[in-house]
């Protein structure tokens, strides 16, 4: 993850498949302290634009309304919340269905992390009202090439 224009948000968000399941674990520092922040995978692999717009919405292979990560109906990209500590970092790690590290229609390989200024609220249509993005990251097989 790297910050978007005016933040210092930065960390690491690692896949793993195993069977129908993907488990993320995310290291987020920078964060704004003692606060939750929303954490989405973004349908387009795109970090370009200084407020990383250019990652366009929330993934959602299977068109579906948005909701938290362990909720009947979601987004493939709804990964709920971040909890910062007092020193502005954040570790998440959770299994989620309904996306893969494949080649698949529902594949996050090539899609970007976005890491939110504000709580999702696990409701609104169609983002969870998170605000501003304030870091951005490549899902990448091979994460190594774009260092």
């Amino acid at each position: 993850l790297a910050p978007t224009k005016g933040n210092s948000v930065s960390g690491t968000v690692n896949f793993t498949q195993k069977g129908s399941m993907v488990t993320i674990v995310a290291k987020v520092n920078g964060l704004k302290p003692d606060t939750a922040h929303g954490i989405h995978i973004h349908e387009k692999g795109n970090c370009s634009a200084a407020d990383a717009s250019s990652a366009g919405g929330h993934f959602n292979p299977s068109a579906s309304p948005h909701g938290g990560p362990t909720g009947p109906k979601r987004h493939g990209g709804d990964l709920g919340n971040l909890k910062a500590d007092a020193s502005g970092s954040a570790q998440l790690s959770i299994e989620v269905g309904g996306i893969t590290l494949g080649t698949e229609s529902d594949s996050v390989i090539g899609r970007a992390v976005i890491v939110h200024a504000g709580p999702d609220d696990l409701k609104t249509q169609p983002s969870g009202n998170s605000g501003a993005r304030v870091a951005c990251g490549l899902i990448s097989k091979n994460p190594d090439k774009f260092f």
